[in-house]
């Protein structure tokens, strides 16, 4: 075949699987030996690998190989907790690294809830369609950081790890002092004979544990033997953030390294016809001026050099179809396709439009909610280093696996000679696992052979250049029984397909046609009982990239979902808790935690005048989260948010204090987007640009956040974007609690508000 290698081969079987849903039945579910090979080039001197995750050196210091990118998350700590807790090591004595990029690390997880089809696995269940998915999973090997999938994936493989390294320092002991392995025990990392009075640290046997041939099916821990999962540890990764030692892609000095800057199209998808490189070659510092598709870049010896350059460069763009589109002329297309005959049917009990017919007062809304950027604190960013034979890349990313099919590719290099280096994140939320920076870098850097080459983007390249969180619209129509609850239910959703655009970046050849779940998690999946109901959605495709955004489909229905429930509360005259608790008899976990939040949120507790609660309630990536928003609201619609109640129930909890700070962060982030976040959009192009056009939350403006955990035993769930989708109709429904003016389209200053 020629130069194509395994890893395209790879890569067309991916663009294959996300484009069409296939399940192909190559590979395995997980490597079954204890395979160190992976670590094996990782080791220093006095470093034994005794598996894919785990080396140890002679004086007892464990090293874990996390396999998912850390962008503030806490991965770094929560992965490490699972293998120190079944190697009953020191937590103290453990320190981490990026795991290379290998098949063994694959987000099998990430891959079973790409399913772009429903079936039971969505709800926990084991189904053919997720086998396949992990068996397909394992053969790709992709190793992707997302859809909040770190702890899931990685809780039983991290702590086989763990075991099995533990296994290999007892039997080496028990051959050190020839007595059986059953005798011996371990402690906070000592390991003890006590008949004999014997005890020595893992560094005393690690040479000899790595010879060790031991179950490639250790015996886990029982939970209530767990003595450090559940417990608050220190992250791992903050004192280096500390101490200014952490490495960000931004970071990143290189022996010889240049910089580049660059000039895109103003059109979204625009294409560069002519630019005049003379202008600039003299100016300060120019080494180069490289042109690409959608823009040009300027290398110099400094970014500041390089971005002034790039700016005086002449250039012209053709604009291609974007430019047809604005914010205005968009939103009226995703409300026209609501008559749209091509809707696709995600969930469907019963007969609802029958059911709202028979009603005397059936209640129907349309809600919007616009484009929004990432806006990462980081701004984007890639290093690369491209040589005759092979590619080096520096950079911040969520999915290593991609990156380096795209250096192999756009270089054209043997897939062996392509090396990644995973940086932190300085913020990833779904934008870091895309392509576009490591396609441009390399293709700048190709111009620049043996010198490592730091492409930077601008804040305005950011912010105008993203893979956006898609514009949608969703139309309710509801009515209630005679029990005063919900008897018809028809939610119809329209937007771009994330999935599909994201396919399209992969493979330009391919089309995705197939369904797409991430168009209608959080509507069709909700918990509530109703007599009958029906959640479709109408897929529209705009010459506008959208993208994964934290919570993706989650983060605009959660929205829609909880602001019209509590627009049939209002309908019944119902406290908006109770009507939600009266729909949910069948689901005691989301009651339970419903219960506790009102409890907590002391919800029947009157506040002054001026002052009101809203409450919402929604499932995502696993977990139950609640949230009541506590506002203030002035004569003048000025908004001020006191205070967030949050509760979660995530399954199993491995650091409580990171639970909580994701709580923390995904409602700062959901609030951020509910009061300000909007892209617009004149004539293709993005006319936002920088912060004080694409505002945040602040300091100054931050409610206070109380969150409480509430595990319930159920099935283990992601906690970093589940805290997104709750906080936008919580803080809604609020306002109408305190006004009467219902909000049906974000952000709130759309309604003359303001936060």
């Amino acid at each position: 075949m020629g130069k194509f290698s395994l890893s395209r081969r790879k890569f067309l079987v991916a663009g294959a699987l996300v484009g069409g849903g296939i399940a192909v039945g190559y590979g395995f579910l997980r490597k079954g030996e204890p395979d160190n090979g992976a670590l094996t080039a990782t080791t220093e001197e006095g470093e034994v690998a005794l598996n894919a995750y785990v080396k140890v050196n002679k004086d007892g210091l464990i090293t874990v190989a996390v396999p998912r990118s850390e962008m503030g998350q806490g991965v770094y700590t929560a992965l490490a907790m699972l293998v120190a807790e079944e190697m009953d090591a020191d937590f103290n004595d453990v320190i981490v690294e990026q795991a290379p990029v290998a098949d063994i690390y694959a987000n099998v997880t990430a891959l079973q809830d790409a399913l772009p089809f429903s079936d039971k696995h969505h709800e926990g269940e084991d189904t053919v369609g997720a086998w396949g998915m992990a068996k397909l999973a394992g053969f790709l090997g992709v190793q992707v950081t997302g859809g909040s999938t770190s702890v899931r994936d990685a809780w039983i493989p991290m702590r086989q790890a763990g075991a099995m390294a533990k296994a290999m320092l007892v039997h080496a002991a028990a051959r050190t002092w020839d007595v059986s392995p059953e005798e011996i025990t371990v402690n906070n990392g000592v390991i003890t004979h006590a008949g004999s009075g014997q005890s020595g640290g893992f560094g005393d046997f690690v040479e000899l544990a790595a010879s060790e041939a031991v179950t490639l099916d250790p015996v886990l821990k029982n939970s209530r033997d767990f003595s450090l999962i559940g417990t608050a540890q220190p992250r791992l990764d903050i004192p280096s953030k500390v101490d200014g030692t952490a490495v960000f892609g931004v970071d990143v000095e290189l022996e010889g390294m240049v910089h580049a800057a660059v000039k895109l199209s103003p059109v979204i998808g625009g294409t560069l016809t002519s630019h005049e490189a003379a202008a600039v070659k003299d100016m300060p510092g120019v080494l180069k001026v490289v042109p690409f598709e959608s823009g040009v870049a300027v290398i110099a010896d400094s970014f500041w050099r390089a971005k002034t350059a790039v700016e005086a460069l002449p250039a012209v763009f053709e604009p291609g179809p974007a430019q047809e589109y604005s914010s205005g002329g968009i939103m009226t297309l995703l409300e026209d396709n609501l008559e749209s005959d091509d809707a696709r049917i995600y969930a469907e009990d019963g007969d609802a439009f029958g059911a709202i017919r028979k009603s005397q007062a059936p209640v129907k809304a349309i809600y919007k909610a616009p484009f929004l950027a990432h806006a990462c604190m980081e701004p984007m960013n890639c290093t690369a280093k491209v040589t005759e034979t092979g590619v080096e890349i520096w950079m911040p990313n969520q999915a290593p696996t991609l990156i380096k099919w795209f250096a192999e590719k756009i270089a054209d290099v043997p897939a062996e000679n392509v090396k990644v280096h995973t940086t932190l994140l300085g913020g990833g939320f779904g934008r870091r696992a895309d392509i576009d920076l490591v396609v441009m870098a390399v293709t700048i850097a190709k111009e620049m052979k043996n010198r490592p080459v730091k492409l930077l983007w601008t804040r305005e390249n950011d912010i105008q250049h993203d893979m956006y969180r898609p514009a949608a619209v969703s139309q309710f129509e509801a009515a209630l029984g005679p029990d005063g609850k919900i008897s018809g239910w028809a939610n119809r959703i329209v937007s771009q397909s994330v999935s599909g655009s994201f396919t399209a970046r992969l493979l330009p050849w391919a089309t995705m046609d197939s369904p797409d779940n991430t168009t209608s998690e959080g509507a069709a999946d909700i918990p509530y009982e109703f007599t009958s109901r029906l959640v479709d959605h109408v897929p529209v495709k705009l010459p506008i990239e959208v993208g994964f955004w934290r919570s993706v489909g989650h983060s605009y229905n959660g929205f829609f979902t909880e602001s019209f429930m509590d627009e049939m509360a209002h309908t019944a005259k119902a406290d908006p808790v109770e009507f939600r608790l009266a729909h949910l008899a069948n689901h005691p976990d989301f009651a339970n935690v419903l219960k506790q939040l009102a409890k907590v949120s002391n919800w029947t507790v009157p506040l002054g005048a001026g002052r009101a609660r809203g409450v919402a309630l929604h499932e995502s990536f696993s977990s139950i989260v609640g949230q009541v928003v506590e506002i203030t609201v002035t004569n003048d619609k000025e908004i001020t948010v006191d205070r967030v109640y949050c509760l979660i129930d995530c399954g199993a909890v491995v650091n409580p204090d990171t639970v909580k700070a994701q709580m923390e962060s995904g409602i700062i982030f959901g609030l951020t987007a509910a009061l300000y976040g909007e892209i617009e959009i004149e004539d293709g192009a993005v006319i936002n640009s920088n912060f004080p056009d694409y505002e945040m939350v602040r300091l100054a403006n931050c409610p206070q956040i109380e969150v409480h955990l509430a595990p319930s035993g159920r099935m283990l769930g992601g906690v970093g974007e589940p805290g997104t989708p709750p906080i936008a109709p919580a803080l809604t429904n609020a306002i109408f609690a305190a006004t009467g003016e219902r909000i049906r389209e974000l952000p709130i200053t759309k309604s003359g508000f303001i936060g």
